[in-house]
């Protein structure tokens, strides 16, 4: 007989209305297009603090993966929200897939490809402990996590730190986000892609969040090829819907210099409200406008009864529900 914590999920809103759900995912795509800017147009500019938002579509270049770097901050920030689409899927791949024990889950945010490599290691340690432990699958006893944040985070860039990782992580390069509980300090490396035939196998590497494939199975299932636990966002009104609809209004607004576009650039009229929301703060540092719109964005949709029961385990575990986030800077190449 063992000891289980039941957490007991109660929607507090209904998904809410178009708009704020909009706004919500809107923020992280500005906060990645901030991030994927030149390090050095934005000193240019007086550091990214100061990077007002008329300015951002003068100063972005557009890329290849624009839209995938911005995927990787809205899947990070969806977590946080406890988006029930997101979460349930994620939770399901810690939970079932990777033996990851505990109630709390976190996420850090840590693309390898960033120019704030400092200020990833300073966050990341804000959250790591001496006794954080990556599960990697390995017969063995999991690493410790923190004391490999430098080399990983050089690793992307110098092929010879890489070649100094322990085995079962040299691969770990390559993670964009490591998800775990804070009560177990429990920890696996996650690589988001907005395309899934980018989806790349590497020690070290648990779980593949990419975009649902129209036609296929989108349940959570490991892929031994792979040896990932392939994690599918759904479509269909959810969570990958919202982000392509997020995404062209933030474009739309981007072409039309930071002003409200044309009605057959976004015909739709929630889109324009959005749009017309982020050009009446086009004079104010992007930072802030993100952080002005935290209170109009979809509140918290879960809120979480917890407490404990005795209950007979044969092999199972408690469910996953909380989050965290920890933002970081990264540039694109």
């Amino acid at each position: 007989m063992a000891e289980i914590s039941v957490r007991v999920e109660n929607q507090l809103n209904a998904v809410a209305e178009e708009v704020s759900a909009l706004i919500a995912v809107v923020r992280p795509i500005l906060q990645g297009l901030l991030m994927a800017l030149k390090s050095e147009v934005v000193a240019q500019a007086g550091g990214v603090q100061n990077v007002p938002l008329f300015m951002l579509p003068r100063l972005y270049r557009p890329g290849d993966g624009d839209c995938g770097i911005c995927f990787e901050y809205a899947v990070h920030d969806a977590i946080t929200r406890n988006d029930p689409t997101v979460l349930e899927r994620v939770s399901e791949s810690m939970r079932r897939h990777c033996n990851v024990p505990g109630n709390r889950p976190a996420s850090i945010l840590f693309g390898a490809e960033k120019s704030g490599s400092l200020q990833l290691i300073a966050t990341a340690a804000e959250i790591l402990t001496d006794n954080s432990r990556l599960l990697t699958g390995a017969q063995a006893q999991p690493p410790k996590l923190k004391p490999y944040l430098n080399q990983l985070a050089a690793a992307f860039r110098r092929p010879t730190t890489r070649a100094a990782l322990p085995w079962s992580i040299s691969g770990l390069w390559k993670a964009d986000l490591f998800l775990g509980n804070l009560d177990s300090d429990r920890w696996v490396g996650t690589t988001v892609k907005i395309n899934r035939a980018h989806l790349e196998a590497a020690r070290g590497l648990r779980i593949g969040i990419v975009p649902a494939a129209h036609g296929r199975d989108d349940r959570v299932q490991f892929d031994e090829a792979k040896n990932l636990v392939i994690c599918p966002l759904p479509y269909d009104g959810e969570f990958m819907e919202l982000f392509y609809h997020a995404w062209g209004i933030v474009q739309q607004f981007m072409a039309a210099d930071a002003q409200v576009p044309r009605e057959v650039a976004l015909p739709a009229p929630t889109h324009r409200v959005v749009a017309s929301i982020l050009a009446a703060r086009r004079n104010f540092p992007v930072l802030d406008v993100i952080e002005a719109l935290r209170p109009l964005a979809q509140p918290e949709l879960l809120q979480t009864d917890e407490e404990d029961q005795g209950r007979e385990l044969i092999g199972t575990e408690a469910p996953i529900v909380d989050t965290l986030i920890a933002p970081v800077s990264r540039t694109m190449q």
